[in-house]
């Protein structure tokens, strides 16, 4: 991630385009260029995207789940989560504007990388519950977080965050611990089958 000197507006930032390729959030104004993601990284948000997908349509609820759409999180901050899941309504009457939420979505998951690990686990999460996003999700499978999120010895984890009474509760799930979700309660995966997807 390499952080611009260029301030902008949310507004300014949903037209940005600097002619190239590039990926930004928007944090307090600044634009944060993001790094491609690794392989394993895509493969696990493929994986959930398949698994949220399955559970929807069992649940036969109108969500979408989106990868590399943004999620507005303040009157000048946007992040680009791996996943989100969002009420199909959120996007209606917008389908040629940027792909941002402005709505919380219902749940989000960001795969740490080692680049990622300090914005993931303590400045996202306090924009994410500020938001009023009820679920966030942490997968991180080498791992990364320090020992005072993940637990010591560290191994992989995935992080659940549920909003309640708007503030976040976090559970930690490793190895063949079942992840527990309020939004998908059904979800029948352990850490180690999202962890190791695609290895």
């Amino acid at each position: 991630m390499t952080q611009t000197k260029q301030r902008l507006t949310f507004e300014e930032y949903l037209t940005y385009d600097d002619g190239t390729d590039a990926r930004y959030e928007l944090v307090n104004g600044e634009l944060v260029a993001m790094n491609p993601p690794t392989w394993l990284h895509f493969l696990i948000a493929k994986f959930l995207e398949r698994a949220f997908d399955d559970e929807i349509a069992k649940l036969q609820h109108p969500w979408l789940v989106l990868q590399g759409a943004g999620q507005q999180t303040t009157n000048d901050g946007s992040r680009l989560p791996d996943i989100s899941v969002a009420l199909s309504e959120s996007i209606e009457g917008c389908l040629d504007q940027s792909a941002v939420l402005t709505i919380a979505a219902l749940l989000v998951v960001e795969i740490v990388s080692e680049s990622t690990a300090t914005q993931d686990y303590r400045e996202k999460v306090k924009e994410y519950e500020a938001k009023g996003i009820r679920e966030y999700w942490i997968a991180d499978p080498d791992p990364f977080g320090a020992s005072k999120y993940i637990g010591s010895p560290k191994r992989p984890t995935v992080s659940v965050y549920s909003l309640v009474d708007g503030a976040y509760q976090v559970q930690r799930f490793q190895g063949s611990d079942r992840v527990l979700s309020r939004t998908f309660p059904g979800l029948q995966l352990t850490a180690e089958q999202i962890l190791r997807a695609g290895r």
